[in-house]
Order: structure tokens, then C-alpha cells, then sequence
């Protein structure tokens, strides 16, 4: 009989020999966020679907084609998890953290689902190490943001020269709203030439043009008007400072005056973390000052990112460390030993030591095959005489090195730490 089924499309098993990575990434993440004061927060892996609707924008593609939307047994409208963000400002308004002491800041590490057509570094499902700030309306805030996710990548030892931290500003709702107009306008003279979704865009969302992957409306990106050039001076000034304080940390940055991001909640700042290599982008960012109050909380600055981790993981110059193996392996011949070397492991394992013996009922050739296998470190083999003696041989299955010690689990112990 043949398998049942398979993972659906667009998933990804995360299987013994590959979950470390994840592990790795987060464990950082948790520990970097948690120097710069982030504090951890958890959401459901669904949301009413208004909230997505209200916050990421009804003319998104996001929205339009890939969420995961379905009715409960109530007929209530229901959707799996797109991004992060919504959820976390959710559950900041409704638990009153957004009145306490800000800025408030949280971070997450979440699943995410997107009906997308499945490709190197993008799945349906995927996960997202997100950091997002209330409560704080200056470019430093910003600025931090970006430190933060630096700093990350500095662990993962990914050097600056191989992936770009892109910037913008696409302003506020009032200067945007000159830069919608304008941009309506150069479009216009080419709406016969734009697909589908760009026509509903010309007249609903002008700046989602921009994002347009089709490569024929690409073409048009590159003499439309830029954003830049539409921001009040209130804007400029944030922009400024913003890249004055990159500037005072060393963190590189290229201007791209073409990012718009494809969420509509974003004002001012936005940002991309781009892989040199094949235009990757594995992290993106920015400010929506207008999410907390269109989400039903009081008005309220935010900013934030999220980084997509199977995206990090893809990248080739990103260092992980081998997955871990088995301290010592603890072979036992015959009844009284299997049961000494139960009893061993037992203690070794209370004491933090990975410790593994048989369970299977195998011979002690077998054991000791099986315990080269999985990537012992040490193994000790246990039959009569040993039982007897109450002393066994330490091997350790690198160099070969041997070492006699007394049979129990402190001695066990003691004898591996020297060969570390």
C-alpha cells in the first residue's frame, strides 16, 4: 500500500536534520530582542478575516488572492494567519497593553499562511520573527528596528556584502495623496497596456502599480514619479534623520525610492533586506502610525518588521551550527547490564547529559553500529564482568581515546568533560 497522501503543496516537514537551523535563528532572536527590550507575544493561527481586510487593505493581493479565508460552523469568517502585524496590534488593543508604559515593544514568532505559487525561499506556509514598537514616533525608534535585525544577521554570520538594507519614505496620508494623484495621472497614458489587476489598481490603490510583478506593467516602474519627490517637508526631515542615525551606527543602506510595500498601513518609513545575489527579499519593514486607530485603539505611532526564516535559511552565506548529537551511547550485553545501562542514562540525563541505551533488543555489535550512526560522542559497553567490577571503558568514538571509571553517573560524566 502506497502513501495515503503527501504534505500539501506549498509546506515544508521540518525534519530532524534541518530543524536546528530554525531553532538557531530563533533562539537568537529571542535572545537579541530581548537585549533591545522586546518582549514575546503570542497569537491564534487565525484572526476574524476583518481584521486582515481592515488593516493589510481590501486591495492588496494579499487580501484579494492568497488568504486562507473560511467560515466556522457559526458562519462566522474566519482566516489563517497572512503576516504578524495585525495580529500582534489585535492583541495589544484588546489586553490594554497600549495603554500601559510606552513605547511598548513585542516580538513574535509566528506561522503564516499565503495561497502563493510556491517557489524557492516562499511556501504557504512559512514563519515570520517579527518586532514591533508602540508608542514611539522618531526616526531613533526606527533606527533601532533596523539595528536590531543587523545584529542578527551579524550572528548568522551573513556579511553586509551580501544582501542590501533598502530604505523610503512614502509619506504621510496628506502628501500621499499628491503622490497618488500624480502617479495616476503617468499611468493613465498607459492603461491599455497593464493587466487586469493594475487597471482596479489605477483607480483604487495607484501606488500598489509599483509592486506589480507582471513584467509588462514593469516596465513602466522606471520613469514614474517618485515618492521622494512628493514628501512635505515634515517627512523629509523624519527621512533625514532616519538616515542620519544608520549614518551613527555604520549600518550600510541603499535608497530606493520604488519600495512601497505591499500592506496598506504603511506611512513613512519602509524598508527591505535584499539578498545581492538573486534579488531575495528576505525581511521588510516600516511605520504605520495609522494602524493602532484604524483597528479600533486610541491613535498611537507603531513601527516594526518581520523576517521570513525559511527565507534566511535559504541563503547560502548564512552559518548555522551542526546539529547536536549524543553525548554517549551506553551498549549493554545480557539482563543485568541492559538494566545497569537503563539506570545510567537515567542518571546521566537528570544531570543534562544526552544519553542514550538500547530499547530495541539488539546485539552489541548492533548497538555500537547504531550508536556510530547517530553521532555519539562517547559510547561504553557494558556485559558481566563490568557489572561485576563496577568499572567500564570510556571510548571516545572521534579520537579513539580511552578511559577506565568507576560505573555510575557522576563518574560517567567526569570522564567526558576532559575530552571536550
Amino acid at each position: 500500500m502506497g502513501l495515503i497522501t503527501k504534505a500539501p503543496r506549498g509546506t515544508l516537514d521540518k525534519l530532524p536534520g534541518e530543524i536546528h537551523k530554525y531553532q538557531h535563528i530563533e533562539g537568537l532572536a529571542r535572545e537579541i530582542s530581548g537585549r533591545y527590550g522586546y518582549r514575546e507575544i503570542r497569537t491564534p493561527v487565525f484572526e476574524h478575516t476583518e481584521l486582515f481586510k481592515r488593516s493589510v487593505g481590501d486591495t492588496t493581493d494579499i487580501v484579494q488572492k492568497e488568504m486562507y479565508t473560511f467560515d466556522d460552523k457559526k458562519g462566522r469568517s474566519l482566516t489563517l494567519k497572512p503576516e504578524g502585524t495585525a495580529s500582534a496590534a489585535r492583541a495589544a488593543i484588546e489586553s490594554g497593553l497600549i495603554n500601559d508604559a510606552l513605547p511598548l515593544k513585542l516580538c513574535y514568532i509566528t506561522n503564516c499562511y499565503r495561497y502563493e505559487a510556491p517557489q524557492s525561499g516562499r511556501y504557504r506556509e512559512f514563519t515570520q520573527f517579527g518586532a514591533e514598537v508602540y508608542g514611539a514616533n522618531t526616526p531613533t525608534c526606527d533606527v533601532e528596528l533596523i539595528a536590531l535585525a543587523y545584529d542578527l544577521f551579524t550572528r548568522l554570520r551573513i556579511p553586509d556584502e551580501r544582501y542590501k538594507i533598502e530604505i523610503n519614505s512614502i509619506g504621510c496620508p496628506e502628501c500621499r495623496a499628491e503622490y497618488q494623484k500624480a502617479l495616476r495621472e503617468y499611468y493613465v497614458g498607459f492603461a491599455d497596456k497593464l493587466c487586469g489587476d493594475c487597471h482596479e489598481r489605477l483607480n483604487r490603490n495607484p501606488m500598489r502599480l509599483l509592486d506589480c510583478k507582471v513584467p509588462n506593467c514593469g516596465q513602466f516602474k522606471e520613469n514614474a514619479p517618485t515618492i521622494l519627490d512628493y514628501n512635505c517637508d515634515p517627512c523629509r526631515e523624519f527621512f533625514a534623520g532616519f538616515k542620519s542615525g544608520l549614518d551613527s551606527l555604520d549600518i550600510p543602506y541603499t535608497v530606493n525610492a520604488r519600495i512601497v510595500r505591499g500592506l496598506d498601513y504603511y506611512t513613512n518609513t519602509v524598508f527591505e533586506f535584499v539578498a545581492k545575489d538573486n534579488g531575495l527579499v528576505f525581511g521588510a519593514g516600516g511605520r504605520y502610525n495609522g494602524l493602532i486607530k484604524e483597528l479600533g485603539g486610541n491613535a498611537t505611532a507603531a513601527s516594526g518588521f518581520a523576517l521570513g526564516i525559511e527565507r534566511i535559511i535559504s541563503l547560502p552565506e548564512a552559518v548555522f551550527p551542526p546539529p547536536e548529537t549524543p553525548d554517549i551511547y551506553i551498549a549493554g550485553l545480557g539482563e543485568a547490564a541492559g538494566s545497569l545501562a537503563l539506570k545510567l542514562v537515567q542518571g546521566l540525563r537528570g544531570a543534562g547529559v544526552w544519553a542514550e541505551c538500547d530499547i530495541v533488543g539488539r546485539s552489541v555489535k548492533a548497538q555500537m553500529r547504531y550508536a556510530d550512526k547517530i553521532g555519539a560522542r562517547f559510547s561504553v559497553v557494558i556485559g558481566d564482568n563490568e557489572v561485576e567490577s563496577k568499572t567500564a571503558v570510556v571510548k571516545n568514538m572521534q579520537t579513539k581515546e580511552t578511559r577506565e571509571v568507576a560505573l555510575d553517573s557522576f563518574n560517567l560524566m567526569k570522564a567526558i568533560l576532559p575530552f571536550e
